[in-house]
């Protein structure tokens, strides 16, 4: 069989034999029949944007040996030509493999019912990337006045997902283009967006590529992130209050800012302040004499 002839898959042209059926005839809503592949033109709202070259290379081939098993969904429009509303895939798969004419289903559509079902069969596919989806759940949203929740109901998803999915446009640029590319998953952009600072969120996303973090790695940097250091008054609050008298005891004793510092571990240092080399002097020369009181006290007490 001459490969530019083939349109229909084998297996579904023989059922169609095997039924003594000929191709039906178009109908007012479904229609299914041969047409040239020059008159098959991509949707120009198509929300998909990327096509891989060797998987279509992969179609191609298949469909030089069995034709297109699934025909394309398309709407005939008042010059007599098809705008694809769902295959355009398969539809340049066909023309990398020679064929004139290919299977297609025809639907009476308006413009923007077309462009729901084009997206909505594009989004339930699985090698659509996060922000093609995106893009396309904003295209519904600002060009058919749909909401997250009846974005769901279409695509079957909940409006949370609706929801994660359209926060990624948010994101910058550079994130955006490294889930196109794959650098980076869906998981670890979520993670991202809850970083305030564009800055930093590219930030992270260097890292994140340049060492292969994993998402729950990120999720962890990023938790640390958004905890809010505790405040010097919040510091002092927490210490027992003979922590604090000591502190006032001190500075009272050698004029000086005398601070406690803790650590994770329940330990911790006292810290003293100095503003010259004089102050650091003053301050030893009044530890020597309480040395030497202590001294004397601790002598007067063993008599």
């Amino acid at each position: 069989m001459n490969p530019k002839n083939k349109g229909l898959g084998r297996g579904l042209g023989a059922i169609f034999e095997i039924e003594g059926k000929d191709l039906p005839a178009k109908k007012s809503n479904h229609a299914f029949e041969e047409v040239e592949i020059a008159s098959v033109v991509p949707n120009p709202k198509q929300p998909r944007t990327h096509f891989d070259e060797q998987a279509l290379g992969e179609l191609a081939e298949s469909i030089r040996t069995l034709g297109v098993i699934q025909p394309l969904t398309v709407k005939k429009e008042d010059d007599g030509k098809y705008t694809i509303i769902s295959g355009e895939r398969r539809w340049r798969a066909s023309q990398l493999a020679g064929l004139e004419t290919v299977p297609v289903y025809i639907r009476e559509a308006d413009d923007q019912h077309v462009l729901e079902m084009s997206i909505v069969e594009n989004i339930q596919r699985q090698d659509l990337n996060a922000i093609e989806v995106a893009l396309s759940l904003q295209r519904l949203v600002d060009e058919c006045s749909l909401t997250q929740d009846s974005l769901g109901e279409r695509i079957g998803k909940k409006r949370s997902t609706v929801a994660n999915y359209m926060r990624l446009l948010k994101l910058p640029v550079e994130i955006q283009l490294a889930i196109r590319e794959e650098l980076i998953s869906m998981g670890h952009a979520r993670a991202l967006i809850t970083v305030e600072s564009p800055e930093l969120q590219v930030a992270l996303l260097k890292k994140i590529i340049k060492k292969g973090l994993s998402v729950r790695q990120v999720e962890e940097m990023v938790k640390m992130l958004n905890t809010p250091k505790p405040t010097k008054e919040e510091i002092e609050e927490e210490y027992p209050e003979e922590y604090v008298k000591l502190v006032e005891q001190l500075e009272k004793v050698f004029t000086q800012e005398i601070s406690i510092k803790k650590n994770n571990k329940g330990g911790g240092k006292l810290v003293n302040g100095f503003a010259s080399d004089e102050a650091i002097r003053e301050f030893t020369r009044k530890v020597d004499r309480a040395i030497r009181y202590c001294q004397l006290c601790a002598h007067t007490s063993a008599r």
